[in-house]
């Protein structure tokens, strides 16, 4: 008799153990309910300053062939040598002068069923100029085909500082997520309790190089026009994304 009522305590106590912790999980809140009571709007929006340039970067070649590589070499190193001599009268810099791209190739003639023959060897050299006053730009590309060089490859425009504009862009693209979540508000019959976060995605990059057509050495009264290069207008975005909450 003792050993069953030992046996029957020992279950009382092992059935009690069992439903604390059913009771426990019944008690407990759902996690996942509080964390979607709320009623929030998830946006994005962009902004855009246009703004002037005030610089410009211009890559120019030169480019010499000869009948030997030293001979290709020296002539476009003398030309080179002019070319930059012209950008510092121009009132360029030195620190915006630099050496993009330098190559020495041979030049072959091919003829059928005949093997290559070598005919002499071609030397190009490109420098990037920076320029930070717009005034001499078209000045300093006269002055360095007149110098010699026969490329001019590409131009960009930009800016030097673009702190202001993107700063205008962030300001135009908080007032069009602003006007967004509103909108949505009151479409679906709520209204902006609170912005839970704000984030912002790109900026300001300058555009890429437009291509120009390779410059012939120019003479005469073609030289003296002068070459108009017009920068036009920049565009700075700026995209933001925004989380707010909504309330009835």
């Amino acid at each position: 008799m003792k050993t069953l009522m030992r046996a029957a305590g020992l279950g009382l106590v092992l059935a009690a153990s069992a439903a604390a912790p059913a009771a426990l999980a019944q008690a407990a809140p759902p996690a996942a309910d509080t964390m979607f009571r709320a009623t929030t709007l998830n946006l994005s929006a962009y902004g855009e300053a246009k703004v002037a340039p005030d610089m410009a970067t211009i890559t120019l070649g030169v480019m010499t062939e000869g009948k030997t590589a030293a001979e290709a070499m020296q002539a476009n190193a003398t030309r080179m040598n002019a070319v930059v001599a012209s950008l510092r009268k121009a009132g360029i810099a030195d620190k915006d002068i630099q050496t993009s791209n330098l190559n020495l190739n041979p030049q072959y003639k091919y003829q059928e069923n005949q093997p290559p023959l070598l005919v002499g060897y071609q030397a190009s050299n490109n420098v990037t100029v920076t320029v930070n006053d717009l005034k001499k730009l078209g000045p300093a590309v006269d002055a360095t085909v007149n110098a010699g060089a026969n490329q001019v490859q590409g131009i960009s425009f930009g800016l030097q500082d673009s702190t202001a504009a993107e700063n205008a862009a962030r300001e135009a693209a908080v007032k069009a997520l602003a006007a967004k979540a509103d909108l949505y508000a009151r479409a679906t019959g709520y209204k902006i309790a609170r912005l839970v976060s704000l984030s912002e995605g790109g900026g300001y990059a300058p555009p890429p190089p437009v291509p120009m057509m390779a410059y012939a050495a120019k003479r005469g009264a073609e030289m003296d026009a002068g070459t108009s290069v017009s920068g036009g207008e920049l565009k700075v975005r700026i995209d933001i994304s925004g989380l707010y909450e909504l309330a009835r």
